[in-house]
């Protein structure tokens, strides 16, 4: 698992491989990931939109940039976290995302970035 803290907001991911198929005569390699967003801070926020870069060994890079995270747009009081599951393919074994939610903070009004943690996407029969 991997955690990073920006402006109070703590972001917590845990991957899995999910096996691998052929589709479009191609082999891919399924990942899930869990997040979890944990709000520190003394103000009550809510997450707006995302964006991820999504990379893999075979220097693929996808970016996906969409509105909240899987249909919601959750509102964290002070104290409160939120847990979600996704998931991604890859045209490789090994690979790693990165990005950063937008939120707002309900206090100031003001929009800010909470960076998400570069975290590893890797087969276990890739590792040595």
């Amino acid at each position: 698992m991997v955690s990073q803290i920006t402006r109070g907001i703590k972001i917590s991911v845990l991957t899995s491989f999910e096996g691998t198929y052929f589709k479009n005569y191609k082999i891919h390699f399924a990942f899930s990931y869990q997040v979890t967003i944990e709000n520190h801070s003394k103000d009550s926020v809510q997450l707006t939109s995302r964006h991820w870069e999504i990379y893999d060994s075979l220097n693929n890079i996808e970016v996906v940039d969409g509105e909240g995270i899987i249909g919601k747009k959750p509102v964290l009081k002070p104290g409160e976290l939120h847990t979600y599951s996704s998931g991604c393919l890859l045209s490789s074994p090994y690979g790693a995302m990165k990005g950063y939610f937008n939120m707002i903070n309900f206090t100031s009004t003001k929009n800010f970035k909470v960076f998400i943690p570069t975290f590893k996407l890797c087969a276990p029969f890739a590792l040595n």
